[in-house]
């Protein structure tokens, strides 16, 4: 959890030096393109700010009121990330269509746009971070700040491209045009970040390539059971949720029964990570098939 903390308080400090670094490049310009990008970067800021908040509330422990832990508010900062994503990209549309109006030709293009790609540089090496520390960490709000920042530096890469051809054919109109495009991919960008969240929050089950390797984990360390079944998973932030049945003899002992589940337990949690697994004991009438079998 630490690590998760000090990665959110990264972003803020870097989302902060972009955000002054692009704002200095639309100065120097006045390029409503630039602007675009600088607006997005104060959303990057925001963003990680909640992103802080998020990681902070769902590493609490489970207490009376929230049993199953706070894992959730992680999705939750994913959708507020999303929604202020689409209200910047309103923002930047609306200087688009006034600046497509009334088009200028930016000033001191160069050292603009010398700054902004440098700003760029640094939120695409912090991006990468950013998206492999989520991974690891199994944190949603860490991966989904990261996948922003890079479509951030995706629509930098235009925007550099475009107001430089802008900047030499001397068409001032490829400026709001160009804010207009960034606007667009951002919206998609957002789009795609309340969606997944959105799954996460509706208990969405885990990839099926995880799915299998627990079955597989099952079957291996299930010794004096006879079948597993109706297995079931979830995913809550950083914590994923398991539960199956699982038949024994009937003549097993609880004790027996309960150090079969303990390895179990101890087994799945090697292979995948913090679970929270709930195993349902079950006597032999209840078998579907033979052997260790888990459906």
């Amino acid at each position: 959890m630490t690590s998760v903390r000090s990665l959110a308080q990264g972003s803020i400090a870097v989302g902060l030096l972009v955000l002054g670094m692009k704002y200095a490049a639309y100065h120097l310009t006045g390029s409503v393109a630039l602007l675009s990008d600088a607006i997005e970067s104060i959303v990057n800021v925001v963003t990680a700010i909640v992103v802080l908040l998020a990681t902070t509330l769902s590493a609490k422990p489970a207490d009376d009121d929230h049993p199953y832990g706070h894992h959730k508010a992680e999705y939750f900062s994913a959708v507020l990330e999303g929604v202020l994503i689409v209200l910047a990209a309103i923002l930047i549309l609306r200087e688009a269509y006034q600046s497509y109006l009334v088009p200028r030709l930016v000033e001191a293009p160069w050292v603009g746009l010398l700054l902004n790609a440098a700003a760029s540089v640094i939120n695409a090496g912090w991006a990468w971070v950013l998206i492999r520390q989520g991974r690891i960490h199994r944190s949603p709000a860490l991966a989904a700040d990261g996948r922003h920042l890079l479509s951030d530096v995706y629509s930098s890469i235009g925007v550099l491209g475009g107001v430089g051809v802008a900047a030499l054919s001397g068409i001032a109109i490829l400026d709001p045009i160009l804010a207009a495009l960034v606007a667009l991919n951002i919206l998609w960008a957002g789009w795609g970040l309340m969606k997944e969240s959105l799954s996460g929050l509706m208990d969405e089950a885990i990839p099926p390539a995880m799915l299998s390797s627990i079955k597989q984990t099952i079957s291996a360390h299930a010794d004096g059971a006879i079948e597993a079944h109706d297995l079931r998973t979830r995913r809550a932030g950083s914590m994923t949720f398991i539960d199956f049945h699982l038949v024994v003899a009937g003549s097993t002992t609880v004790s027996a029964a309960h150090d079969i589940c303990d390895k179990l337990e101890t087994a799945i949690r090697q292979e995948i990570g913090e679970a929270l697994i709930t195993i349902h004991v079950e006597p032999d009438d209840k078998a579907k098939h033979s052997g260790i079998v888990v459906l």
